[in-house]
């Protein structure tokens, strides 16, 4: 497959007349040389050096030398990457994400990566035997009228997974909840499908994360009424209604969520949200050990101690900003001199991860109405272009 990617992207280059995207890693290694030059230049620079470090910067992590998009107050660093590390890098994230598509692929290399185009994923993806096997699946019916919410808990969706096949001790069920806003998905294990059990579940995550106003269930009306009647006769003070009757493509959503969790994906990203329900609930990245920080993915296998992890972010403010902060304390008051943090810092702290969630939850709902639209007119097209079929 390696050798089958190399050979097509080649072709791509062929075609993009030494694009500047792309870079080799003899350019790669000119332009660290090139810019540290410049940082060190003490001549007056020249109009093209300012055009370099604008556009590059060069960081060392380990003693090995990156090559980064110069970083702003506030942004995360950015890697380029160069051809030859290209096919390495994305096996290993499509192998993250569990073979998701292009948008998830897309997703997480745009986290930490700059010159990763989408045309490249897609010569990976084309060649991956594994999700060439799955095939597009076959859509039928038409959608009816979209669901739109526009809050968190103003309609969640809950659905039965039969594991009976491959159950875990007595454990034959999983129930998948999902909140229809964020995507977001709590699964719990169930012993049987009952009404009463389901509530049971309900109520605790109730009790975590608020009721919502509408409960929906693709397991039928009748479910749904019933689930609601044993979470109604458990906390008398809930009022909550169950999901009118619509098109089956209504529950498409927390389906395509059971797809996920039998492949067992790691990661999420929503097509509709354009990102993963964790972010859209919790207004950042979810962390997933080394590979949620800023160090480079063929870097992180060479750690092997806290020591090490300590020296790679020596170039990344994190621990060198937090020693600094604590040396400064005059030690006037000797509680405060231990928090690494002030009062301010936390409350500043909170305040933007509020900010965050709002402004995520805020975004999905608007990237929810376009896909709506976009459902609706497509729905549109396929209705009347069967109508011209049957005239015909």
């Amino acid at each position: 497959m390696e050798n089958k990617f190399n050979e097509k992207f080649n072709n791509l280059l062929l075609n993009k007349n030494a694009n500047a995207v792309f870079l080799n890693k003899v350019k790669y290694d000119e332009l660290i040389l090139k810019v540290n030059n410049v940082k060190t230049k003490t001549t007056k620079k020249t109009t093209d050096d300012y055009k370099l470090i604008k556009k590059y910067d060069v960081v060392n992590i380990s003693g090995i030398e990156k090559l980064i998009v110069p970083v702003s107050e506030g942004n995360l660093i950015k890697y380029y990457v160069y051809n030859e590390q290209l096919f390495q890098l994305l096996n290993e994230t499509h192998t993250s994400v569990e073979h998701g598509g292009r948008n998830r692929m897309e997703y997480e290399l745009n986290l930490k990566y700059k010159n990763i185009t989408r045309e490249t994923i897609m010569i990976f993806l084309n060649l991956c035997d594994h999700c060439q096997k799955k095939g597009s699946t076959i859509k039928k019916g038409l959608v009816v009228k979209p669901i739109l919410s526009s809050e968190l808990n103003s309609r969640c969706q809950v659905d039965l997974i039969d594991m009976q096949a491959q159950p875990d001790g007595d454990y034959k069920f999983i129930m998948v909840y999902q909140d229809h806003l964020t995507k977001f998905v709590i699964l719990r294990p169930l012993t049987h499908k009952r009404a009463e059990e389901v509530a049971y579940v309900l109520i605790d995550i109730f009790t975590t994360f608020g009721a919502p106003a509408i409960l929906q269930s693709d397991n039928g009306r009748e479910f749904a009424n019933k689930v609601i009647i044993e979470l109604c006769s458990m906390w008398e003070e809930l009022k909550i209604v169950h999901g009118k009757p619509r098109h089956s493509q209504s529950q498409r959503s927390v389906e395509r969520a059971n797809q996920d969790i039998q492949n067992i994906l790691a990661t999420c990203f929503h097509h509709g949200t354009k990102r993963s329900p964790y972010e859209v609930m919790f207004g950042t990245h979810a962390k997933v050990g080394l590979k949620s920080t800023q160090i480079p993915t063929d870097l992180i296998s060479t750690l092997k101690s806290e020591e090490d992890l300590e020296k790679a972010l020596g170039c990344g403010i994190n621990i060198e900003n937090i020693n600094e902060k604590h040396e400064k304390s005059d030690g006037s008051d000797k509680d405060s001199a231990k928090q690494l943090f002030s009062d301010e810092d936390k409350n500043n702290q909170i305040k933007l991860r509020i900010e965050s969630i709002s402004s995520n939850q805020s975004n999905a709902a608007e990237n929810l109405k376009v896909q709506a639209r976009k459902m609706k007119n497509l729905s549109e097209e396929r209705f009347f272009s069967r109508k011209r079929r049957r005239k015909c």
